[in-house]
């Protein structure tokens, strides 16, 4: 079934707001689809699931450039440096999840033919179980962390290569196991390895520039396997406005995700998403325990 205006809207708004808070988006876009009865597999939702994840990254870009040309492009020194632990941190990412998804598929997932590591995506307790482990990791930092003044000295180095590559290997972890947020274990990782609040979170935005595009080539791939299966009945024409919809839905609520993040994040509030995480696991698990 292919889904309305209302229920692409609506998939915007939670994409765009999920996907940049710390709190999981593919968690609450399994659960939207669920209790809206979209199949996440169909053509028609994968195609859409592009445009959102889209509209979501032009957000990224458009919310933290200003930010990013004073952090990482000052000088060119910088930008090298940068670049780098940029670099870093995504090859130790892309290695991890090639790691985790044949360890996965060749264990977990062996006796069921044809199952991709995405197929965890529909096992509602997993996304619970990874939405306390997320919490956790939030709370910790949040709490554990003292607040640094606005106005202290920022260290010549604010990401050190050390901690981004703790920070992609924790990346890594997160992107098979779609209830573990990217943004809240990275940013709350960078912060237990005493990088600054802001710092942290501008690397993990930047992290999230690079792995976004080979996701959404992905599922564009993903999309035309199942178009194929489905001898071709899927209309890209006729999806397109609908998805340009869900894009700028996803783009104006990531905008505001963002500047609500920031602000809970400079002003010592990170640790309540972990709270919010805590509170969504046990409203999955209800789910899951009434069949959907």
């Amino acid at each position: 079934m292919s889904p309305s205006i209302l229920q692409i809207a609506l998939l915007g708004v939670v994409q765009g707001a999920a996907e940049l808070l710390p709190v999981s988006s593919s968690a609450h876009v399994v659960v939207a689809e669920k209790l809206m009865r979209l199949d996440p597999a169909s053509p028609e939702m994968l195609f859409l699931m592009v445009m959102l994840h889209t509209g979501t990254m032009g957000a990224v870009i458009a919310y933290f450039w200003k930010a990013w040309k004073q952090s990482f492009f000052s000088s060119k020194a910088v930008a090298a440096a940068a670049a780098f632990r940029i670099f870093v941190a995504s090859a130790v990412t892309i290695v991890l999840v090639v790691i985790l998804k044949q360890v996965i598929e060749g264990t977990v997932l062996s006796g069921r033919p044809g199952a991709a590591v995405e197929d965890l995506t529909s096992n509602l307790y997993l996304i619970a179980a990874d939405l306390v482990v997320a919490g956790t990791i939030i709370v910790v930092a949040g709490l554990g962390v003292p607040s640094v003044s606005p106005n202290a000295a920022a260290p010549s180095d604010p990401v050190p290569p050390g901690s981004a590559i703790v920070i992609g290997l924790v990346q890594g972890l997160s992107l098979p196991f779609r209830g573990l947020s990217r943004s809240g274990s990275t940013i709350s990782t960078g912060m237990l390895l005493g990088v600054r609040r802001r710092a942290a979170e501008e690397f993990s935005f930047a992290l999230a520039v690079v792995i976004t595009p080979p996701i959404i080539a992905r599922e564009f791939l993903r999309f035309y396997a199942s178009r194929a299966a489905s001898h071709g009945t899927v209309h890209v024409a006729a999806m397109a406005m609908p998805g340009v919809l869900g894009m700028v839905f996803s783009f104006v609520a990531g905008l505001a995700a963002l500047k609500w993040l920031t602000g809970w994040l400079e002003n010592g509030r990170w640790h309540h998403f972990g709270f919010y995480c805590y509170a969504a696991a046990a409203g999955v698990c209800a789910l899951a325990a009434m069949g959907y």
